[in-house]
């Protein structure tokens, strides 16, 4: 038994050793430098203040002109080339684009209107016009799957940013700087295996990627009980030593005993990332439709869009962007400003607040699952299950705001929902799979621990410490298995 233990161990490695090395040195660079992403920050802060005047068209001729036969789930008014412009988005990714002057859904955006979105993010720049993608390496991602195709525009700024400007709204929906791009080559795209995406295998890059976790998560636990039963804990072995071994398989011998639960935890946290075989997916996720009481609607809105800038305008928002919500059957219009600071005009009291009073979010919420047992907590500092990251991590662009409303619904799944104080917005749904991935995940795979996220650098020390430790046992074992490998191919004498 311990013979096949040592040689499944030996010949997983091989293989799994490799990705693990590559995995580890990615990870590295991803703790500085994220995937490329336009995070609502960058996006409000490359917008200039939305200028509207009362011959702009109203609500009701934008909800007809996108000549739509479900209402939107959600409605926005920014500004795409220098003009403002309503965003409407349905579900089933889909993105309809009206203009707030004439009232008319825009041609298909092409290289022409790319440039001036361009322009608009980056006045006073050159700007290069790269062509239309449907997806390269930099916009992999799924949530841009309702602005493709994309056209790039490649801009003379200090960071020599590559933007993605949706054809659909004409918005610019990415960025990526000349940094981003190259640490990215070592970084998430290595990291995330994406060489394997565009090559005609799209669809297997989700199970190859889940298999190669698990076998290197079973490698690295069938190493780490080699390496306990080959260590002498007693006594020495006549090298002196409590391993047997010399040269590079002392240094993954020792390596393994040092960091190998730490590896396995890793290695098991990123083939959870995967969520395999969908295990954290609810069965009966709880709809959230009942939160928002009615459809989106213009009979819920009687203020123009100019009437609600003025507004804001009046009580110190100069706002760059208007966002349209229905929450417990009441019509309100958010706006943002430029250094993400929001305002809320309420349709019903007809008055501007600086937050939602935490009864009306409830009251709305209550609707979800009437008549069940409902705990509400208003949360003022960041617990374990909320909590905010930097910009450049996976969930970096997360706004989780402070003080939020917890509401925790009785329901099978036990389900949290966390609701901004600020926008009225779902900002997070947690339900028990969820809350497993947040365990087996979040923590175990970047170490979303309070205490170490707090007190930087010691997160940094802990993850580059143990990171070089995850180093030296894959890569000793790349050497020893290829060394193997060659051994076992070389041609016997006779």
């Amino acid at each position: 038994m311990k013979r096949y233990l040592y040689l499944w161990h030996r010949w997983l490695g091989i293989v799994a050793c490799l990705f693990m090395a590559l995995w580890f040195i990615s990870g590295v660079v991803m703790l500085y430098v994220g995937y490329p992403k336009l995070t609502p920050a960058e996006h409000l802060a490359h917008l200039p203040d939305l200028v509207l005047d009362d011959e702009s068209v109203g609500l009701e001729h934008v909800l007809r002109a996108a000549d739509a036969r479900q209402p939107p789930s959600s409605i926005r008014l920014t500004t795409v080339a220098g003009a403002p412009r309503y965003i409407l988005e349905y579900p089933g990714l889909r993105k309809v684009a009206v203009d707030a002057l004439s009232g008319l859904v825009p041609p298909a955006v092409g290289p022409v209107e790319a440039l001036a979105a361009a322009r608009q993010f980056a006045p006073g720049v050159a700007v290069e016009d790269r062509g239309a993608v449907s997806e390269d390496m930099w916009s992999l991602s799924r949530g841009l799957d309702a602005d493709r195709p994309l056209h790039r525009v490649a801009i003379a700024d200090a960071e020599r940013r590559l933007l993605y400007v949706s054809a659909s709204s004409g918005e610019v929906v990415r960025d990526a700087t000349a940094s981003e791009r190259g640490w990215n080559w070592i970084g998430a795209w290595l990291h995330w295996l994406y060489p394997l995406r565009g090559i005609g295998i799209d669809g297997a890059w989700g199970p190859i990627v889940t298999y190669l976790s698990l076998a290197a998560t079973l490698m690295t636990v069938l190493g780490l009980a080699v390496g306990v039963l080959r260590w002498r804990f007693k006594r020495t072995y006549r090298n002196g030593s409590h391993s047997p071994y010399q040269g590079f398989a002392r240094w993954h011998h020792l390596g393994g005993m040092l960091f190998g639960v730490l590896a396995i935890t890793w290695i098991f946290s990123g083939l959870m990332s995967m969520n395999p075989w969908k295990i954290f997916s609810s069965a009966q996720p709880l709809s959230v439709a009942a939160y928002q009481g009615a459809p989106l609607s213009a009979a819920a809105f009687p203020l123009s869009a100019a009437q609600a800038l003025r507004r804001f305008a009046d009580d110190g928002l100069q706002a760059r962007e208007l966002e349209w919500r229905m929450i417990g059957g009441q019509g309100y219009v958010i706006g943002h400003d430029g250094a993400g600071r929001t305002r809320i005009l309420s349709m019903a009291e007809d008055q501007v607040l600086r937050r939602f009073n935490p009864g009306t979010l409830q009251q709305a919420a209550w609707a979800i699952r009437p008549q069940q047992p409902m705990l509400v907590q208003q949360l003022a500092a960041y617990d374990f299950y909320y909590y905010a990251r930097e910009p450049q991590s996976m969930m970096g662009h997360m706004q989780q705001r402070l003080p939020v409303l917890r509401v925790c619904f009785d329901d099978p799944a036990q389900t949290w929902l966390h609701l901004d104080l600020y926008t009225g917005a779902v900002v997070g749904q947690l339900d028990q799979p969820r809350r497993a991935s947040r365990w087996l995940f979040a923590l175990l795979h970047s170490w979303d621990w309070l205490p170490l996220l707090a007190n930087r650098p010691l997160w940094d020390l802990w993850m580059l410490l143990f990171s070089a430790g995850g180093l030296l046992i894959s890569v000793s074992g790349v050497v020893l298995g290829w060394r193997r490998l060659g051994r076992s191919l070389r041609p016997r004498r006779g």
